[in-house]
């Protein structure tokens, strides 16, 4: 038996369950290893026997393991062979995200639309013109497969794209302001996920910061008081992340642009978070879209490309073209582009919004922030069918209204009315059900509120929604 404590063992004891622990040439010739080594390679294997049998000597040596049974040779190859299935599984795995969080982040964010996935295999199994003119036979750019799209949709002078939005911001900077100022209001210094902060980007880009206004309240009075003869950017920072609101006031982009215009300062603004569809005609919170930030007098503009765009992780950069050039041939653009697996998955998503209604139907994350209320429900209804009563003695299973969020930086007051399916534990805690839900394959990410595992639908895929019900009656003890 092994013991979550350790018990005392004296020194003989100890010697006995280190004398009866099987060695590594008995392991290997056993029936089970030998069948083992005809699918798996050598080499993994023997990895794996050496594992075990250190770790069985760890907890002999602890006192955690008091039965001699432990050691007999089916218990240490179960051992072997779960230990050789952890080795082969892969560390990126795919999961479940029943939290409803749609963006993610630590769920690898935006899920990627069919047809993106569909040109996946054919650009990564062969070779591409990645960086070859066709028209001309000679080397091209890798950034013309998605300026052209980019510029027809949001109508910029120029674009190009970086592999975050991090790294827009730290190479815009880098090049148009290293050595002199750029203006900021207080109330927009943001911190992102993983504690990167603007001010620390700003500093790593070599400009310096100047601080405007307070952190309720910044009037154009403070920009303009501020501007001087080293000046390289106005910059606004859209608090995709979190909002302040009371008694506050910020400075409409249009306003800043037309003092940016009177000085011969550009004006950057870091939506964070870029949006190419009005989310305030479905309703919602509203969002600066891409397309309107440019028109009223953006300079440059950097956004994600995996946020509410919707597609990979990548960091755009539009606006002039004279900006965006110097950009381009910045040195530093070489350690920050993105390869091209990235430039399929964003070129083939940005294609979907040339019909924004397609967009919305097709592009994952927009389908899931806009799905209705009654769908919702519907599905919820439907996964508790899946579910049956079966295991009403370890898990009391029932439906309930909740809430949802964007996720990934975007609208952070937003509550989108969700169903979730309610899972009550009887035999176990909360917390416990939570982990065995983790542990399944695939893992199935929850959320536990109130005593209760939470399964929100509305970031469960269709095709997922039997493999949750599987797992539940697994975990509750229904056969399967």
């Amino acid at each position: 038996m092994v013991l979550e404590r350790s018990v005392s063992l004296g020194k003989e004891d100890r010697q006995a369950f280190l004398r009866k622990i099987p060695g590594v040439d008995r392991l290997l010739g056993s029936e089970e290893i030998q069948g083992l080594v005809q699918i798996q390679p050598r080499a993994l294997i023997l990895r794996a026997i050496h594992q075990v049998l250190e770790e069985l000597r760890t907890l002999i040596f602890e006192g955690r393991i008091t039965d001699l049974e432990d050691l007999d040779l089916g218990a240490v190859l179960g051992r072997v062979r779960r230990r050789v299935d952890e080795l082969v599984r892969p560390s990126l795995r795919p999961v479940i995200n029943a939290t409803g969080v749609v963006a993610h982040t630590n769920l690898g964010r935006s899920i990627l639309a069919d047809r993106v996935l569909d040109r996946f295999r054919s650009v990564a199994g062969g070779y591409s013109n990645l960086e070859y003119d066709l028209a001309e036979g000679r080397r091209g750019s890798r950034y013309v497969h998605v300026e052209g799209i980019l510029r027809e949709l949001t109508s910029a002078e120029a674009a190009m794209v970086v592999n975050n939005n991090a790294a827009a911001v730290l190479i815009a900077l880098e090049t148009l302001a290293k050595g002199r100022e750029v203006i900021v209001s207080r109330g927009q210094l943001v911190e992102i996920g993983g504690s990167f902060r603007i001010p620390d980007v700003m500093r790593k880009s070599g400009a310096v910061m100047v601080e405007v206004g307070t952190t309720n309240k910044t009037h154009l009075k403070d920009y303009e008081e501020a501007i001087g003869p080293e000046t390289a950017l106005l910059l606004k920072v859209h608090t995709s992340n979190f909002q302040v609101v009371g008694f506050t006031e910020e400075v409409p982009l249009a306003e800043l642009a037309e003092l940016g215009g009177r000085h011969g300062v550009p004006v950057m603004e870091d939506l964070g978070s870029g949006c190419f569809v009005d989310l305030d005609a479905f309703g919602l919170s509203r969002e600066p879209t891409v397309q309107e930030v440019l028109t009223q007098g953006a300079d440059l503009v950097t956004f994600s490309g995996d946020k509410l765009l919707g597609g990979p992780q990548a960091g755009i950069i539009l606006g002039r073209r004279d900006l965006v050039a110097a950009i381009r041939s910045n040195q530093l653009n070489r350690a920050l582009r993105i390869d091209k697996l990235t430039l399929v998955a964003l070129e083939e998503t940005l294609r979907l919004y040339r019909d924004p209604k397609q967009a919305v139907q097709e592009i994952p994350t927009l389908r899931m922030i806009l799905q209705p209320l009654e769908d919702l429900r519907r599905k919820a209804r439907s996964l508790l069918d899946m579910i049956g009563p079966g295991g009403e003695e370890a898990v009391t299973v029932s439906l309930c209204d909740g809430s949802s969020k964007v996720g990934g930086g975007a609208l952070p007051l937003l509550e989108l009315p969700t169903c979730l399916v309610c899972l009550d534990p009887k035999r176990m805690t909360a917390q416990s059900l939570e982990k065995a839900f983790r542990a399944s394959d695939p893992p199935i990410i929850a959320r536990v509120e109130r005593e209760r595992v939470m399964l929100d639908v509305r970031t469960i895929q269709t095709p997922e929604m039997a493999v949750v019900a599987r797992t539940v009656n697994r975990i509750a003890g229904v056969p399967v």
